[in-house]
């Protein structure tokens, strides 16, 4: 059975600022000597697992939730229940306490985000019912809420850490890279200002607002590895969901942009260029074929011919880097998404 998934994406953005940094500015990394454009993972990945054409191709399947606030939704539960302030709160930090340490100026928030699957919050919100009907605390037993059987997809893939409960982390199934410009960059920045539309001009001429953010534009070269075989694991051997959840972070990485500032530059776009690989050997990724910054009239087809080649030479150094691989060009319309989902589900 094929070990390793790994998957080579290039997608050009116009003017944007998808990833901001503390200053709200486009985040950037230096890379090769060159200072790059740069996507972060943890943002592609919330991108992706929230994402309807994600929760779509897992055709009924649902996500988990990360969050700090579950203590909260089990508190209104047991309000709502006509629970007594008292024991709502008691219960609640209780039942949050099971997910992570609670905090001590917030009630029962938790002080962590923690990811929590379907089946777990089916658990929790069982036991707030039990609590109702009985009128009495959870005893230790109750409160062994945590669990790894019907993981959700996300989870599966993206993994879980839980510094309370160490025997109950998730190894993740899929890493992802940081998404890199293969070409230097340089921000810009946008003055603009707004206009009041109750100001007829006649005593204030000047703008209602004026305000500044940075942007940019890049063709970023994102690497994601999936192994296949800790997926199958963390599914509990459901190899129909595997190959759904195979096929719908591929459809997400090729097809969902981060959210960050989407109204002001609608920088949405598609990749222009993946490849799969499949195998057992072990991975690489192939950012080293943008050490040197690519400066061409053809970005991309530039860009494309650096990765291939990069391939090749590893291939010619190593032997045999995948067992098979297969990839779609759309700047020379070859190769479709539908080929390269069938070949991940074979």
């Amino acid at each position: 059975m094929t070990k390793f998934i790994q998957l080579h994406l290039l997608t050009s953005y116009p003017p944007s600022n998808l990833n901001r940094d503390d200053l709200g500015r486009p985040k950037t990394a230096r890379f090769g000597g060159f200072e790059r454009l740069r996507v972060s993972s943890q943002s592609l990945k919330r991108s992706w697992r929230t994402s309807d054409l994600f929760l779509e191709a897992l055709d009924g399947e649902k996500n988990g939730i990360r969050t700090k606030r579950f203590g909260e939704e089990i508190y209104k539960y047991l309000i709502e229940a006509g629970v007594t302030e008292k024991k709502a709160l008691e219960w609640a930090i209780q039942i949050a306490g099971v997910f992570g340490k609670v905090s001590k100026e917030h009630k029962y928030l938790l002080e962590q985000l923690v990811h929590i699957s379907q089946h777990e919050q089916e658990l929790a919100f069982n036991l707030a019912k039990k609590l109702i009907e009985t009128g009495k605390g959870p005893s230790d037993d109750d409160l062994k809420l945590l669990s790894k059987e019907r993981m959700d997809v996300d989870m599966a893939l993206f993994g879980r850490m839980l510094a309370s409960s160490p025997a109950h982390n998730i190894d993740a199934a899929c890493q992802v890279a940081h998404a890199l410009s293969v070409g230097s960059v340089v921000i810009e920045d946008d003055y603009f200002t707004a206009v009041d539309d109750l100001n007829d001009g006649t005593v204030d001429t000047g703008s209602a607002h004026i305000g500044e953010f940075g942007f940019a534009s890049a063709i970023f070269y994102l690497y994601i590895c999936i192994d296949k075989e800790l997926l199958v694991q963390n599914l509990g051997g459901n190899e129909d969901l595997v190959g759904k959840a195979v096929a719908a972070i591929i459809e997400a990485a090729a097809k969902v942009a981060p959210s960050g500032k989407q109204n002001s530059f609608a920088s949405r776009a598609y990749a222009s260029y993946v490849m799969v690989e499949k195998g057992r050997q072990q991975p690489r990724t192939l950012s080293s074929a943008f050490l040197t910054p690519i400066q061409d009239k053809d970005m991309m087809g530039k860009a494309i011919s650096a990765l291939e080649e990069q391939m090749a030479s590893f291939d010619k150094v190593y032997g045999s880097c995948a067992d098979s691989r297969i990839c779609f060009d759309v700047t020379k319309e070859k190769g479709s998404l539908k080929e390269v989902l069938n070949f991940v589900k074979e």
